[in-house]
């Protein structure tokens, strides 16, 4: 016993230490290392800036759902999609209230509300901004993902008390244009942009399963992690196929690759909180639990995520009980 322990404390990594840039090549490597020694390198650089047993609950609610005018060939809300979809107007406050109460009283500690435009007017953004208000004197966090907002949209939302926008660059910037036409891969940028000049965090990840290479896998990885500063909240999403939408019938991806992107993106992004977020429903306990292993720290909560499905809150409580996993 005592050889072995030698053994694996000789083969221990040194602190690890985060170059000022990531090369596309320098994250390949990465997902080329033999799958535990990617795991323990991903574990150790989590350990120095988290507590391992602890993973953080948001609930992400769609306030307004469908009739979307952009083409993301993963998206069920796309207008142009024959999804079952059908599109909705804004909630009213007082059930979006209610939606975040509950997920309040479930546990979460983060309420995400989304909205199925290529970017809010004017009047969309007061109407959302007095949302945030509501939602923030709950106690809770709160994120918004409305798509591109012009200029003042990101300020009028921090004066309301808003945390976190969310914002995906969705995959690599030589995949975006097999994906979606209808917005440039700068338009996000800049959008982002004007997010953290307005002095809100940023919540910022991807979609991986959407016949990308390995390669644009690092490259989607190497885009968020070089962002000046990187995000805080990284969500990883699994595509989830939904009939009518072009990436139906896809081929789907190896579920150990799928933790192999989660811990990449620990490694490469230390302080941020890598989120499992869409396809979480499809991965099961067993890759859930690797995730963590990998240095995931964040899981969305609850029946449905915008408009698909999600583990049930008590499914979700049973995982992380069995783990001895604690919540914030």
């Amino acid at each position: 016993m005592q050889e072995t322990a030698i053994r694996v404390q000789a083969r221990k990594p040194a602190p690890a230490t985060v170059p000022e840039r990531w090369s596309v090549t320098g994250i390949e490597a990465l997902f080329d290392l033999p799958f535990t020694e990617l795991l323990f390198q991903a574990q150790t650089v989590h350990r120095q800036h988290f507590d391992p047993t602890e993973v953080q609950l948001s609930t992400l609610l769609s306030i307004k759902t469908g009739g979307c005018p952009e083409d993301c060939s993963y998206c069920p809300q796309a207008a142009r999609y024959d999804t079952g979809v059908e599109a909705s107007k804004l909630m009213e406050p007082e059930a979006v209230l209610d939606a975040a109460r509950r997920a309040q009283a479930a546990g979460a500690t983060r309420f995400c509300m989304g909205a199925a435009w290529r970017g809010p007017k004017d009047r969309d953004v007061e109407k959302v901004a007095e949302l945030i208000s509501a939602v923030k004197s709950l106690g809770l966090e709160t994120c918004a993902t409305l798509g591109l907002l012009e200029d003042g949209h990101a300020e009028t939302l921090q004066e309301a008390g808003l945390d976190y926008y969310n914002h995906n660059i969705d995959t690599a910037p030589d995949k975006y244009g097999d994906i979606i036409s209808t917005r440039q891969y700068e338009d996000r940028l800049d959008t982002l942009q004007r997010v953290r000049g307005a002095g809100v965090k940023v919540c910022c990840g991807g979609i991986v399963g959407m016949g990308e290479t390995r390669s644009q896998r690092a490259g989607l990885v190497a885009a968020l992690a070089n962002l000046d500063p990187y995000p805080e909240s990284v969500p990883i999403n699994n595509l989830v196929q939904v009939e009518g939408t072009p990436l139906h019938g896809q081929d789907k991806l190896d579920p150990l690759e799928f933790v192999r992107t989660i811990a990449v993106a620990r490694i490469t992004m230390p302080t941020s909180r890598v989120r499992l977020s869409a396809g979480r429903q499809q991965l099961g306990e067993a890759v859930q639990t690797l995730c963590f292993a990998a240095g995931a720290n964040s899981i969305f909560y609850g029946d449905k995520l915008l408009t698909t499905g999600n583990p049930d809150v008590q499914a979700d409580r049973e995982l992380l009980d069995k783990l001895g996993m604690t919540t914030s």
